[in-house]
């Protein structure tokens, strides 16, 4: 605001820096035409009466028979233009009107008087029948003390608005920049620290309602872990109870059925859960190799039996929350294994960031699908049978633990069949 405010004084200043050289040089132009034109209409109206020739006009008017200005003096057409002008309106006919700037000489009296410090134009007017009618008038420099003037009032006029505006700017900003930085900067899983009250009554009405907002959105965290906390217990409970009440259950295969489904019930709830607490997870960064980390959640698949390889990868320390990280690879090569048979997992280390690429030669998935399966609740295939159960909960968790790391997850359809679904992080 303020720089826009001295641009918008700058060129208010700078049109009145150009009216004042117009005005100025108009009028010199008028001081120098106007007497002239009136000494030659004055001479010949003396000489018309009979009251003396123009020679005896107090030599203000002289006579030549040529043109008396030499042709390398300086023109000044503009003021030859205006004598023609008002010669005509004062009824003197001329045939030409010709102007050359001449230099003072060191004793003339207009420069003793110190009236003028420019030079002298001489204006000669050719009069039919009375050849040529010269004049002298004064025609003094570009008066300097204008530009000096308006660079004054400028400044002045910088001192007088643009400072008050400089400190009523900050007076808004510092609050501002402050409550903006806040909003960066909000962390759910921190306590809320009020901002101080600064600035204008606007801004501090501004900054209260972000307190008051700040205070609401943690106390609304604190009762949604609250409320998870206590839908956790109290359905594993239950559960819990069914797993061991089906155990006399005589039919092997109602038994084998009914353990399954409790088992998705379970993995479920801990998807929904996990989801959930994302935004506030209780688990603290810390720095982890992560090669030793895929490892160990490819040897739990292999001690299941899974199809799990992996490549050998070189230590590779990374700064994130070990547990999430493990349950976003597991979903991974979950989905892999239900729908490939098998997960191919490789560490790839790059320059700025490292990937983890998760590899299956099942089926794939239509390229106007690959970023519609990231929405929860979403499957492709619609039976929801045990063998490719789930309820869409495993790529969106694993996508928001990626992200809630600073990196993403992406997929991509392999050639020659298959998915790869890849874990990008930054290295930090």
């Amino acid at each position: 605001m303020a720089l826009l405010l001295a641009a918008a004084l700058f060129v208010a200043q700078a049109v009145n820096f150009a009216l004042a050289l117009r005005s100025s040089a108009n009028f010199r132009l008028a001081q120098a035409a106007r007497p002239a034109a009136t000494r030659i209409a004055d001479a010949l109206e003396r000489e018309a009466a009979g009251r003396g020739p123009i020679l005896g006009d107090r030599g203000r008017v002289r006579v030549d028979d040529a043109n008396p200005i030499p042709a390398w003096r300086e023109r000044r057409p503009e003021v030859a233009s205006e004598v023609r002008r008002q010669l005509e309106e004062l009824g003197v006919p001329v045939a030409r009107v010709d102007t050359g700037l001449r230099p003072l000489r060191r004793d003339t009296r207009a420069l003793r008087e110190r009236r003028s410090e420019g030079a002298m134009l001489v204006i000669a007017a050719e009069v039919p029948g009375r050849g040529w009618l010269r004049v002298i008038a004064p025609w003094p420099r570009t008066d300097r003390r204008i530009l000096l003037i308006l660079i004054v009032q400028t400044l002045i006029l910088y001192a007088i608005i643009l400072l008050p505006v400089l400190w009523i700017t900050r007076r808004i900003s510092r609050p501002l920049n402050a409550l903006a930085e806040a909003a960066r900067r909000f962390d759910p899983n921190a306590t809320a620290v009020p901002l101080p009250m600064d600035g204008p009554s606007d801004v501090q009405s501004v900054t209260a309602a972000y307190n008051a907002l700040s205070r609401r959105v943690n106390a609304m965290l604190d009762e949604k872990d609250r409320m998870l906390g206590a839908i956790g217990h109290d359905l594993r409970t239950p559960l819990a109870a069914l797993r061991v009440r089906i155990e006399s259950v005589e039919d092997d295969e109602d038994r084998a059925k009914m353990a399954d489904t409790i088992d998705e019930m379970n993995r479920t709830l801990d998807d929904i859960l996990s989801l959930a607490r994302l935004g506030r997870p209780s688990e603290p960064p810390t720095d982890v190799d992560l090669a030793a980390l895929i490892d160990a959640v490819v040897e739990d698949f292999r001690d299941l039996g899974a199809d799990v390889t992996t490549e050998e990868s070189p230590r590779l320390p990374i700064r994130l929350r070990p547990s999430l990280m493990r349950r976003a690879l597991r979903n991974l090569i979950e989905n892999a294994i239900k729908y490939a048979g098998g997960a191919e997992v490789r560490l790839v280390p790059r320059t700025a960031d490292v990937a983890i690429e998760v590899a299956d030669r099942g089926p794939g998935i239509p390229a106007d699908k690959l970023a519609k399966v990231f929405d929860p609740f979403t499957r492709l295939e619609s039976s929801r049978n045990r063998d490719t159960g789930g309820i869409g909960l495993g790529l969106a968790l694993a996508r928001a633990i990626a992200r809630e790391a600073g990196g993403d997850v992406s997929l991509a359809n392999r050639d020659g069949g298959g998915l790869v679904a890849t874990i990008t992080l930054p290295r930090r």
